[in-house]
């Protein structure tokens, strides 16, 4: 079993930025593909960027391409989602997801745990 806690939502302006966090315990950390996925109300959860389990391939979708940069410190069992130019429409609640079984990381489906979700909201 994997626990994961995201930290590091807040309210920011826009054209600001955050840096979430995401902590995991309970399994090899190392051996996981990482994901972020957020979910504004009223809308499906969607996937933002994904890191595999070496950190060397990542993908981001193509709204926050350029402005958010997924990282990850397998010693300290951390994923990181660097967060720039915030834009009003960035506002949700962002989850961090795990798995051992990906052949796309950016499909919800794959991704077996979750964090609680951390809220993140961009005024105008």
């Amino acid at each position: 079993q994997v626990q994961l806690v995201e930290s590091g939502g807040g309210l920011v302006q826009a054209g600001g930025s955050l840096r979430l966090s995401c902590a995991a315990s309970g399994h090899s950390f190392s051996v996981l593909d990482m994901g972020w996925f957020r979910q504004a109300p009223g809308k499906e959860r969607e996937f933002v960027a994904a890191i595999n389990w070496g950190g060397v391939r990542t993908r981001y979708a193509d709204s926050v391409k350029g402005r958010f940069t997924i990282s990850r410190n397998n010693a300290e069992n951390m994923l990181y989602l660097r967060m720039d130019s915030l834009k009003p429409e960035d506002t949700a609640v962002y989850y961090c997801g795990g798995t051992t079984d990906s052949r796309d990381l950016s499909q919800l489906a794959e991704y077996t745990y979750w964090g609680q979700g951390t809220q993140v909201t961009v005024s105008s």
